[in-house]
Parts: C-alpha cells; sequence; structure tokens
C-alpha cells in the first residue's frame, strides 16, 4: 500500500469518527498524475446526492503530455465507489448536524487507487486550541527523552 497524499489538515479541523475505503473513477492521465504525486485534497469534500458518493473539490493538475485525451477541468467532480449498504449507513448519519465526509488519504491499493473517507464532526475553536497544546506537550516531551537518553 503506497501513500500519494494525506490530508492532515482534515484531523486538526474535525474529530474522525469513523473511517471508509472507497475506489474513485479518474481518467488515465489523472492517472498518470497520482503516479507522479501531483495531487491536492487539503479543500476537498465529499458529497452524496441521489445515492452517489462525489468528490468535489480536489485537484489533479492537467497532464501536459496528455494532449487531446485530458479533460480541461482539474477541479472536477469526481465518483466515489462505495457498497449499497455503507452508502445507506453514511446517508443517516450525515443527515444528523455537524457532521460530514471528508477524504483523508489517497494511496494506491495494488494497482487501485483508494480513497480513505472519514465521518468527521466539526471542532471548536477552543478543541483547535487544545490539539495545538496537546502536539507541543507531545514534542516536549519526546525532545526531553531524547535528551535525557
Amino acid at each position: 500500500m503506497k501513500q500519494i497524499t494525506y490530508n492532515k489538515y482534515a484531523l486538526y479541523e474535525y474529530f474522525v469518527l469513523e473511517k471508509y475505503e472507497a475506489g474513485i473513477v479518474l481518467e488515465g492521465a489523472e492517472v498518470k498524475q497520482l503516479r507522479a504525486g501531483n495531487v491536492n485534497i487539503k479543500d476537498s469534500f465529499c458529497l452524496l446526492k441521489n445515492g452517489e458518493l462525489t468528490l468535489k473539490n480536489m485537484h489533479i493538475p492537467l497532464y501536459d503530455k496528455a494532449g487531446a485525451f485530458s479533460s480541461k477541468d482539474s477541479r472536477r467532480d469526481r465518483k466515489l465507489l462505495m457498497h449499497r449498504k455503507e452508502l445507506d449507513k453514511l446517508a443517516g448519519k450525515i443527515n444528523e448536524k455537524g457532521f460530514t465526509l471528508v477524504p483523508l488519504s489517497l494511496y494506491f491499493s495494488g494497482s487501485l487507487i483508494k480513497v480513505e473517507v472519514a465521518l468527521c464532526k466539526g471542532k471548536q475553536n477552543y478543541d483547535k486550541k487544545r490539539t495545538i497544546a496537546e502536539k507541543d506537550q507531545k514534542r516536549a516531551l519526546d525532545r526531553e527523552i531524547k535528551n535525557y537518553k
């Protein structure tokens, strides 16, 4: 399992409750860009509409060597593939107030490209400050342990 990209910003902005694996529908030139590591999922999110899950606002730059076969929009909507039972379960949870679906990472599973999607609840400002303080404490503790040895 080779990781392509990871969304660190999502862990800062949201509490992750559950994680799911989904396939993604891509074009050939987009796959080549992913193999090169050219992708940004920082501002992306998922929408569940009419029983289909779509990934919005994921940026894959245009592949210059593709010619006429590449799509012209680098931020187009991309369809995610999940089992119907998982989609129905997610539909009930997303309709609750404050829940959203956020992509956490893109990775290769064999020759397939998968998206790790998380059911998340938004953090308040005081939660974000607490997260930063915990991270600083852990960093200081690791530094002290390193100096102690």
